[in-house]
């Protein structure tokens, strides 16, 4: 996921010499990576990659803890705040204002508190600006405090108007299949199951939780009494409804990475804070915390030699400590035996000796680390591996003008075969199957081409996913393509250079099939057994596919070897007139069987009926005179005339 940290916010909690440009090079080189900086109105914009493992550095407080844990290894003075809050009310697991029930298997922490007499009204201007700043548009104090401590801290925070709350009573529970939610954009949806949503006091559910509160149980502009409300959810229930729902927001996507159960006390703290000097509103003294299972610190033993082997470098004792202390966690030596406790924020994280090493690697700098190319034998090619096939068959592809397509493995279910393949959570009914052709997804791309008036080849190696019974799918990759605006002989030609290029000894022969026109489809084989086909579509256009693994298979890797023949070989035209809708292929086949020493064919040119071949007379022991190409000539027409009623021009 990507964030903006505004560098004015920053600078709350981070004390720092460092210009913009450096912290971010700092950054980057040793916690989260800065992908640029952008100068905003009086401020920086830094524009940082969080990766999934370290949803702890996804709000402005986190990154401002990383930063003041590396500068200094850059030789930057560096100091980290603290984020302090005079919230003074109390944590209880029960409280008079509200009556709540949770499951915890989806709810590891779940806080409250009542805020009367709330005054709701546009934000102060330093709030509004950076807020802007980090992409947020303000709304209005209340909502603003909410998406203000999401990008303080990394925490969603919700609020519902306490009245409409029936009975003063929340139950937080699994969703059952079918019913229905209303959220704040006016969405109805219909729930799969397993959501965890909220109901109040007559059973109304109120809240989407973790994705978006219910617009039920909304702040409006008559809100008198707010109850703010921070909790932290099972990642995985979060994840699959937003998934099922195509409901993608900001505080789904920090909830699904797991978030540190800390931070609610924080929270919710902060946002008392800001409420009492936003809003004017009064909390209640007690918070409602039920914490079923406090964070306990991990252990992690490593030890001295793990280090020095690992890294390749020896550092004392009191080095690593210090790198990891910097970072937050806490350690203890016994003798070359290190102890470390892992704090909240990095409990989804941490686990290994490696996952320890590699913290100390990152602050003492990849970059000071000692390195050395690697030694020894130059590893064999893999055995039989596509890869250079495929590149062959590409440039070859390329080459006589094709342009190489990539194409979604997602299609709709009008495009594939019974018993394909559904997914589970597609993005939409055009991508709900996995294809099992790649004929729909190139017709597609041709006709997002349609304007295009010259010939054009479109081609594509990818996977068709083959239903099996009972099995996931075949997976069978698959050479096709596709012609546009192109004569049928001249698409062929190149199909057949193609598999002359690869030594590929195949027979086109005639049959039928579906969405090709008659007559006009030819499957083809080698040694009786199929490996592609071509044919002309019924929208006019030709397609091709190719089994890749079968083509590979009867492919010779070096041209078989013949001798040059001693003796010259007599050459002449011939020109057939030919009955129409013959197939020259045919002929052509027919006229290089119809003798031993008719050693090639080859149709030179076609005018109306009239085809022009040029025929190679050769005899592997003597040179051919006029009677005996006569001869050879005479059987030739006689069998033509018989097989295809096919007659010469002078």
């Amino acid at each position: 996921m990507d964030i903006i940290v505004s560098d004015n916010w920053l600078k709350d909690y981070l004390k720092t010499t460092a210009s913009p440009k450096a912290l971010a090079r700092s950054l980057s080189l040793s916690g989260p990576s800065v992908d640029k900086i952008e100068r905003g109105s009086g401020d920086f914009l830094y524009h940082i990659e969080i990766t999934t493992n370290r949803v702890d550095t996804a709000g402005i407080y986190g990154i401002a803890r990383e930063a003041a844990a590396i500068l200094p290894r850059f030789k930057i003075q560096a100091k980290l705040l603290p984020l302090r809050t005079k919230s003074k009310q109390s944590f209880a697991r029960k409280v008079k204002y509200l009556d709540v029930k949770i499951d915890p298997k989806l709810c590891l922490r779940f806080a409250a508190v009542l805020i009367k007499n709330v005054k709701i009204k546009p934000s102060p201007d330093y709030i509004k600006e950076r807020l802007m700043a980090v992409g947020e548009r303000p709304i209005n104090n209340i909502v603003d405090i909410s998406n203000y401590i999401m990008h303080e801290i990394g925490q969603p925070v919700h609020t519902f108007d306490y009245d409409k709350i029936r009975g003063s009573k929340m139950i937080l529970r699994a969703s059952k299949k079918g019913e229905k939610l209303t959220t704040l954009d006016g969405k109805t949806h219909q729930l799969p199951g397993g959501d965890i949503v909220i109901e109040d006091g007559e059973g109304r559910l109120i809240d989407l939780a973790g994705i978006m509160g219910g617009q039920n149980s909304a702040v409006d502009s008559s809100t008198k009494n707010v109850l703010l409300f921070v909790q932290t959810y099972n990642p995985v229930n979060i994840r699959k409804t937003y998934m099922n729902l195509a409901q993608r927001t900001e505080a789904a996507v920090l909830f699904e990475k797991g978030l540190d159960t800390e931070l609610v006390g924080l929270g919710i703290k902060r946002g008392i804070d800001l409420f009492v000097k936003l809003t004017g509103g009064k909390p209640e003294n007690t918070v409602l915390d039920i914490y079923p299972k406090p964070y306990k610190a991990r252990r992690v033993i490593t030890t001295l030699t793990f280090f020095e082997k690992r890294l390749g470098i020896k550092l004392s004792k009191s080095e690593i400590s210090k790198y990891l202390n910097l970072l937050g966690f806490e350690t203890s030596w016994n003798g070359k035996k290190l102890e470390t406790l892992v704090p909240s924020f990095r409990a989804n994280d941490i686990f290994l000796a490696e996952d320890i090493l590699e913290e100390v690697a990152r602050l003492y700098g990849y970059h000071n680390l000692p390195s050395s190319l690697m030694t020894g034998a130059i590893p064999d090619p893999l055995v039989d591996a596509p890869f250079d096939f495929e590149d062959n068959i590409k440039n070859l592809l390329s080459g006589w003008g094709g342009v190489e397509a990539y194409t979604l493995s997602t299609v709709p279910e009008s495009s594939v075969e019974t018993g394909a393949l559904k997914l589970k959570n597609p993005l939409g009914k055009e991508s709900s199957f996995m294809r099992t052709s790649l004929m729909p997804s190139l017709i597609k791309a041709l006709k997002e081409n349609t304007g295009e008036k010259e010939p054009f080849h479109l081609f594509e190696i990818a996977n068709a996913y083959l239903p099996r019974k009972n099995m996931l799918p075949d997976e069978k990759m698959i050479l096709a393509g596709i012609f546009a605006n192109t004569n049928y002989r001249e698409a062929k030609g190149i199909i057949e250079a193609l598999l002359e290029k690869l030594n590929a000894d195949v027979k086109f022969v005639v049959e039928d099939g579906k969405v090709f026109s008659a007559s006009k489809r030819s499957i083809i084989k080698s040694n009786n057994v199929k490996i592609g086909q071509l044919g002309v579509l019924e929208e006019s256009s030709i397609y091709y596919e190719f089994d890749l693994g079968l083509l590979k298979k009867i492919s010779l890797a070096i041209t078989p070897y013949t001798t040059i023949p001693k003796y010259p070989a007599q050459i002449e035209d011939m020109t057939l007139v030919l009955p129409s809708k013959t197939r020259i292929g045919e002929v052509a086949a027919f006229i290089e069987s119809a003798h031993k020493n008719l050693v090639k064919v080859e149709l030179v040119t076609i005018y109306k009926d009239s085809h022009t071949f040029r025929l190679w007379y050769q005899h592997p022991e003597k040179t051919l005179n006029n009677k005996d190409v006569e001869i050879i000539r005479n059987k030739v027409v006689s069998g033509l005339r018989e097989k295809f009623g096919a007659r010469t021009k002078d």
